[in-house]
């Protein structure tokens, strides 16, 4: 058989370029350079090429380099055509699915063993813009590797969530495709041999895991009967109701060059919406910690859910990072984080709020002191913490915050679970742990078209109202755009918890205001971007209903609004109110 000139051609620049893929001329130099020191006898003054070739052929570099080469041809059972096909060379390597070791591909062995599911969660958006979570599945897609050509087709009944987890909302047809495809496919029974293999091992764990939490609950309510009521949770249920150790929520997120601190970090948690889980009927609080990509895709949950994402942002940031669970007032529970210092500073981090208190304990053992102010964070009492690793039970005398030592080394304080226990069922890898966390996604929104657009429509909707009640507008847009300022300084300071730039702003609104004249304005803060709903709730407030209405001689109205954009399309919008006019007394 023999090749056209052009083919032949491109033949020989893809074996020169596979050749020095595998850098076969430096190991060709190598083996030379240490046969002729070793191996050549000393009468023997040169090397000869059949000699070359055995050395290649004894240390398996020819077999290397036939096994990357691959020759395709068509099915010798098919009849040959008058004109003979010619054979397709193919880079075998160009034809794998997924990197293994950063120069070579995985093959269908290796991605077997890849046991992460691929996670879909389904969410609703209403005509104002509000999310609700439909669906969360962790969908196995290693059948499609026992597939013919790498295709196959899954019906999946997607389940509702929390306390409709029981509930079929919908069939979801998927396509699975390998591409590109493998080279060697497994069997089906292969595939499913190792899934049942890993579910039994799943299964053995999760219950060695529930063996010894009880075990170590008996132990920790041997110290003190008392510690039955204390808020210790070590079990919590996902949207789907599935009971899970709550060491697997929290795991450490790098939020790569999205946020640039961990006060950043607070602020953009705090900024996403909190919700209670839906509860039917009556009765306490229904329990539903969401797994981070539910959350994030709602973007709204309950105080666990913020508590875990705060969490696993700052220990991504390097720091001693804890989710504490206790209550508020009036016995409320709860769930915020704590951060441990190299010094031993204590500091509590509101994931709701973003707010930072320092824990300053109080010696009950003490000579009593003058009466000292009040603490200025909420919380009250405190069960237990854990992150990624670790989980420890207060086992202290009293569970109040307030004289709570957190000393977390001190085993007669705090009651440890073993951590090669919480890694069996919690550790990235684990075939029951959560699959990894998604990387946060930049935000999609344009920030300053979307406070032009919010502006506009606060203006037309401030316009109808006065209308309504006989009254004229007439906007000043200097006075508009000198409330900048004050809205930048209001989310700084919400950040960095540092306030900056009032001096300018005050000296700007003097200067703006004539003599005789008076000034009011109203800053209020939202997490979220409807207009309507923000107006309607402005006008709730009676000193900002005060400046929309305003009556009097030379009125003038100004608006602003200021969109400051976080990953996940989370945003704090800052809307001012402002009105001037001439004093009439």
């Amino acid at each position: 058989m023999s090749l056209p000139a052009e083919k032949a051609t491109e033949l020989k620049q893809l074996i020169h370029q596979q050749l020095n893929k595998m850098d076969v001329h430096g190991r060709i130099r190598e083996i030379l350079a240490e046969t002729i020191r070793e191996e050549l006898p000393p009468d023997q003054p040169q090397l000869s090429t059949e000699d070359l070739i055995k050395a290649l052929k004894r240390r398996g570099i020819i077999d290397d380099v036939m096994k990357e080469l691959n020759f395709v041809t068509d099915s010798v059972d098919q009849e040959l055509p008058a004109s003979p096909k010619q054979p397709c060379f193919a880079d075998r390597q160009s034809t794998l699915f997924k990197k293994s070791d950063g120069t070579r591909m995985a093959d269908s062995t290796t991605m077997l063993s890849i046991s992460d599911p691929v996670h879909i969660v389904l969410i609703k958006t209403d005509i104002f813009g509000e999310t609700s979570l439909v669906a969360s599945y962790f969908l196995e897609w290693r059948s499609v590797l026992g597939s013919e050509n790498g295709v196959t087709n899954l019906t999946v009944e997607l389940m509702g969530v929390g306390t409709e987890s029981k509930v079929s909302v919908g069939i979801l047809n998927i396509k699975l495709e390998m591409y590109p495809p493998l080279n060697i496919m497994l069997s089906q029974e292969v595939v499913n041999t190792q899934l049942a293999l890993e579910r039994q091992k799943t299964a053995e764990r999760e219950r060695l895991f529930l063996v010894y939490a009880k075990q170590w609950w008996r132990e920790y309510l041997q110290i003190r009967p008392s510690h039955n009521s204390r808020l210790v949770k070590i079990f919590a249920q996902d949207e789907n109701g599935i009971n899970r150790p709550v060491c697997s929520y929290v795991r450490p997120l790098r939020a790569g060059r999205l946020l640039d601190t961990p006060r950043q970090a607070a602020r953009f948690v705090n900024v996403l919406g909190y919700e209670r889980a839906p509860v039917i009927g009556g009765g306490g609080k229904h329990e539903q910690w969401c797994t981070l990509l539910a959350f994030l895709c709602r973007n709204k949950g309950d105080c666990e859910d913020h508590a875990n994402l705060l969490c696993s942002l700052l220990l991504g940031y390097g720091l001693e990072a804890f989710v504490c669970v206790g209550t508020k007032a009036k016995g409320v529970p709860h769930a915020w984080v704590m951060t441990c210092g190299t010094d031993s500073t204590i500091t509590f981090w509101e994931s709701l709020t973003g707010h930072r208190y320092i824990h300053k304990p109080v010696n009950p053992d003490e000579s009593p002191l003058p009466e000292q102010p009040k603490p200025l964070y909420p919380y009250r009492t405190i069960g237990c913490v854990f992150n990624h690793h670790m989980f420890l039970g207060n086992c202290q005398p009293s569970d109040s915050v307030d004289v709570c030592i957190f000393d977390l080394n001190d085993e007669s304080k705090w009651k440890p679970m073993s951590e090669e226990a919480i890694k069996s069922v919690c550790a990235p890898g684990a075939t029951s742990s959560l699959p990894p966390f998604p990387p946060l996604c930049a935000s999609m929104i344009d920030a300053s078209v979307t406070s032009n657009e919010m502006e506009l429509q606060l203006r037309l909707l401030v316009s109808e109202h006065r209308k309504d009640l006989g009254l004229t507008t007439v906007w000043e847009d200097q006075l508009s755009y000198l409330l900048s300022p004050a809205l930048a300084s209001y989310e700084f300071e919400r950040t960095t918890s540092i306030s900056a730039g009032n001096e300018e702003f005050q000296d700007a609104i003097r200067r703006a205001v004539p003599d005789g004249h008076t000034f009011k304005g109203f800053p209020i803060h939202f997490v979220y971007r409807n207009a309507r709903r923000a107006f309607a709730t402005c006008l709730r407030s009676p000193f900002c209903e005060e400046i929309i209405c305003c009556r009097g001689d030379q009125v003038r109205l100004a608006v602003r609004v200021r969109v400051f954009t976080y990953p996940e399309s989370a945003c704090a919008v800052w809307i001012m109110f402002a009105c001037k006019y001439r004093s009439v007394l």
